[in-house]
């Protein structure tokens, strides 16, 4: 009499179902990554060797004794986010350049930085080139 087995059992492990798995969590992880969104200023430094800058709409210059001008009008502070709204004339575009001398308290540069993240214009720091 024969008594073999016919079906074994195999010890094996697929392992095309974990490749899925991670396939998966890895495709999770790229998508929610780009949904998180940071809480600081987007800002746009320009380098200070060679490169200019091709468009300034607005011009905000801070003066060592505090003096804010908009292009070449001297505001106000409470005046300051309107004379930056009526250059900017509504475009999502409009690039705000910030001039401000080394001297002037870092409180003050955050104050125009904050008026142009509020309104989702773009901001870009001038330096001076080496």
């Amino acid at each position: 009499m024969n008594l073999k087995r016919r079906n074994r059992v195999s010890a094996e492990f697929s392992m095309s179902s974990m490749t899925d798995i991670v396939f998966l969590l890895l495709i999770f992880f790229m998508i929610a990554s780009t949904l998180v969104t940071s809480s600081a200023l987007d800002l746009q430094l320009p380098s200070s060797k060679v490169q200019t800058v091709k468009r300034q709409d607005v011009t905000v210059n801070i003066s060592p004794d505090l003096r804010i001008s908009v292009g070449k009008d001297i505001v106000s502070e409470a005046e300051l986010e309107g004379a930056i709204l009526a250059k900017a004339n509504n475009d999502p575009e409009a690039v705000v350049m910030l001039r401000a001398d080394k001297s002037v308290p870092y409180e003050k540069v955050v104050m125009v930085m904050d008026i142009a993240y509020r309104n989702k214009l773009k901001m870009i720091a001038a330096t001076n080139p080496k």
